[in-house]
């Protein structure tokens, strides 16, 4: 059985990549990290009510990690 979200840097870069078909791509990860990284922002409020201040964490740090690889061509 298929965890309920991501556990791992290599699950959740499958689910956004593969199975959401959206690229990783610098513009994407900045505004995605800005986002996260805002506590106003609405998306991010629903996120940590879903998920914890501990999820939000880790994914943060896939995010980061995400940027230190190469972009995809």
């Amino acid at each position: 059985m298929a965890a309920a979200f991501p556990r791992t840097y290599d699950e959740w870069r499958r689910c956004i990549t593969v199975d959401c078909g959206i690229a990783l791509t610098a513009p994407f990860i900045d505004e995605r990290l800005r986002a996260l990284r805002d506590p106003s922002d609405a998306h991010t409020d629903q996120f940590i009510e879903q998920y914890g201040e501990r999820y939000l964490a880790l994914v943060i740090e896939w995010f980061e990690h995400a940027r230190s690889e190469p972009e995809p061509a």
